[in-house]
C-alpha cells in the first residue's frame, strides 16, 4: 500500500478550477518529486493533502486523498501534522520574530510523544543543522536564506514526520545551498522518512527522487520513473533547458564550416 495516494483530485479557488483529476502515490520511504512550470498547481497540490486549502480561499472538490490508508479529507491541519504528514511552505516562513530555539519548540507543538521524544527531535535537527544550536537565541528573521530553510525544515522534523511535503526547498538559494539542502533531504529520507517534494528545479528534483509528475495546467501531464524522466525529451527541453542535442550538434558544424564557405563564395 502506498504511504499517500491522492485519487482524482480537483481543486478550485472560487470560480478558477486549479487542479483536475490528479493521482498520484508515495510509496512508503520514496522521495517522489512534483515538477511542473509556475501556476502548474504544484503548491495547489501541497495545500490539499495537508488540509491548508481553507487558509488560501481554496477548496477540493472532488477525489480523496489518504495516508497509510487513513482518509486525510476530514482532518484539519493539525489532525494531519498528527497522522505523520508535515508541509514546509514555500518561502520557508519562518515566525521571524521569535528566536531560532522557539521556532523549532513551535514545530513540536500537537506533535503526538512527550518530552523525552521532542528531546530526541531535537537533537537530530542540531545535528541535521549544527548552526541552529549555535543560533539558538538569535532572532529568526536574521538568518540567512539558506539558514532559512533549514530551520524551516527543522522545525518541520521537530513533529516527527513519516510523510514530508517539501514545497520548492532550493527557492532562491545559491546552488551550493540548494546542494546542501539536497543532500538533508536524502539524509532525512535514509532515516524512513517519505517525501514529496515540489520543485521547479527539475535536474535536483530528478536526482533525489525515484518517480516523478509533470503538473501542466493542473493536471498531470507525465509521470514515471524520475532516470526515465530525466531522459525525455519533452522534460529535457521544457525542464533541464537541453535543446534537441541533433540540432544543437548540426548548428556547431554548420558553424565551423562558415568561414570556408564564405571565402569559397567571396
Amino acid at each position: 500500500m502506498a504511504s499517500l495516494e491522492v485519487s482524482g483530485l480537483a481543486v478550485g479557488y472560487g470560480p478558477v478550477r486549479a487542479l483536475r483529476d490528479v493521482s498520484l502515490q508515495v510509496p512508503p520511504g520514496a522521495v517522489v518529486a512534483v515538477l511542473g512550470g509556475n501556476g502548474a498547481g504544484k503548491s495547489t497540490l501541497l495545500r490539499a493533502i495537508s488540509r491548508t486549502l481553507r487558509f488560501h480561499r481554496g477548496a477540493a472538490t472532488a477525489g480523496a486523498v489518504a495516508f497509510d490508508g487513513r482518509p486525510l479529507d476530514r482532518m484539519n491541519a493539525a489532525q494531519v501534522v498528527a497522522a505523520g504528514v508535515v508541509q514546509v511552505p514555500e518561502g520557508r516562513q519562518v515566525f521571524a520574530r521569535m528566536t531560532v530555539g522557539d521556532n523549532l519548540r513551535a514545530g513540536a507543538l500537537g506533535a503526538r510523544g512527550g518530552r523525552k521524544e521532542t528531546a530526541a527531535a531535537l537533537a537530530r535537527v542540531h545535528e541535521l543543522f549544527p548552526v541552529l544550536a549555535e543560533r539558538a537565541h538569535q532572532r529568526a528573521g536574521l538568518l540567512s536564506g539558506g539558514e532559512q530553510q533549514m530551520l524551516a525544515l527543522g522545525r518541520a522534523l521537530m513533529a516527527r514526520p513519516r510523510l514530508l511535503l517539501l514545497d520548492e526547498p532550493s527557492l532562491g538559494l545559491a546552488p551550493l545551498m540548494a546542494a546542501r539542502i539536497a543532500e538533508t533531504v536524502r539524509e532525512i529520507n535514509a532515516t524512513g522518512t517519505s517525501v514529496l517534494l515540489v520543485e521547479q528545479n527539475a535536474a535536483l528534483a530528478l536526482r533525489l527522487a525515484s518517480t516523478a509528475y509533470v503538473l501542466d495546467v493542473g493536471e498531470v501531464a507525465l509521470s514515471g520513473p524520475a532516470d526515465e524522466l530525466a531522459a525525455s525529451d519533452e522534460v529535457r527541453r521544457r525542464y533541464l533547458g537541453v535543446v534537441d542535442e541533433t540540432a544543437a550538434e548540426d548548428a556547431v558544424r554548420a558553424e565551423a564550416v562558415a568561414p570556408t564557405l564564405r571565402r569559397w563564395t567571396a
